[in-house]
């Protein structure tokens, strides 16, 4: 491995962003499998865009630095603050890898979203063709600040020998995700709508754009369990999709979210509402190779778990047997699509 050499098998990890979202199901992980870890986040004193990242690395040494800091929301945050994202975003990267070098760390795990990737209508996005073509502008700031992420970490493993896993990630939800309608993605926004609205009595749910666009989704623990993987894979500078391999449109997903639930209103949708690219599912071809399994945990599954975190946060009651669900509606997509790829 490249870096200063030290041994990876008893390493001291320093977790970037260790209170938000991802961080916390990481630090999680981290004790459940007695692995040394350290804290870095606005919260315990230690902000990325300034030199306090670096100072707390030359203290601590790490072996490892995973980065789950980032500045990002759902689709209404990146329309309101795209110079925010990209300013924000591009200096906790540049600072990390800085960090990083100057600390003597032996690897980064650096996770990128895939809203990184091209605008497109059909087909997987392969790693390949990461760089063919121009992204959403929905994404733009947020996408290309997580592409120059990959930049400094080719940068400095050129020049330094700093070794970088890059894991490219579709979006994840599950217990501990952002449920605020401006931060969150649409699914965790869904799951706040509909379980709120039952707790109210509410007789409809009102659902932002056409529902028309299909996303993958991942369950935060899957993405955590593949980090703490990359840790100890051979050196290499390839970029690696983790992801399931399968979509669901948003109108499928909030019908079966409302099936989960047990709410039976009505879901409205508002297609004067920007929808965002209408495809996002990855290639797992490089996946399979590199770790040689795909994600565990089912999506039926993960709602479940997420509905059910949602509810114990907000106090809100587990809904009394009643009624039937009404069916959704028969013009609907399948429920999951899959598009294989290489």
């Amino acid at each position: 491995m490249s870096g200063d050499g030290r041994a990876m098998s008893t390493p001291l990890v320093l977790v970037a962003g260790a209170t938000g979202f991802v961080g916390r199901r990481l630090t999680r992980r981290l004790e459940q499998r007695r692995i040394r870890y350290v804290e870095a986040s606005i919260s315990t004193g230690i902000d990325l865009r300034n030199g306090a990242f670096q100072q707390l690395c030359l203290k601590t040494r790490p072996t490892v630095i995973l980065n789950c800091a980032a500045y990002v929301g759902g689709i209404q945050f990146g329309y309101r603050h795209p110079g925010e994202i990209v300013y924000n975003n591009t200096l906790m990267s540049a600072n990390l890898f800085e960090a990083a070098r100057v600390s003597g760390v032996a690897r980064v795990i650096n996770p990128i979203s895939n809203c990184s990737y091209p605008n497109v209508a059909s087909g997987v996005l392969a790693e390949s063709a990461w760089w063919a073509g121009e992204l959403h502008e929905s994404v733009l700031p947020y996408g290309f600040a997580r592409k120059a992420s990959w930049v400094n970490a080719w940068a400095y493993w050129k020049q330094y020998g700093l070794s970088t896993v890059n894991l490219i990630l579709p979006n994840m939800y599950g217990p501990g995700d952002h449920f605020e309608p401006v931060r969150s993605h649409a699914l965790g926004a869904l799951v706040k709508k509909i379980v709120d609205a039952q707790a109210s009595g509410a007789l409809a749910v009102d659902v932002w754009g056409s529902g028309s666009p299909i996303r993958e989704w991942l369950y935060v623990d899957d993405a955590v369990d593949y980090m703490l993987l990359a840790m100890e894979l051979p050196t290499s500078f390839e970029t690696v999709n983790v992801g399931v391999g399968r979509g669901i449109s948003i109108r499928d997903l909030a019908f079966l979210i409302r099936e989960m639930a047990g709410y039976t209103g009505e879901l409205h949708f508002d297609p004067s509402k920007p929808d965002g690219a209408p495809l996002k599912i990855m290639d797992t071809t490089r996946l399979r190779a590199v770790f040689g399994a795909l994600p565990s945990t089912s999506l039926r599954e993960g709602i479940a778990l997420t509905i059910q975190y949602y509810r114990s946060l907000v106090g809100a009651p587990e809904p009394a047997a009643s009624e039937p669900v009404a069916p959704q509606p028969a013009a609907s997509e399948p429920e999951l699509c899959e598009l294989r790829g290489r």
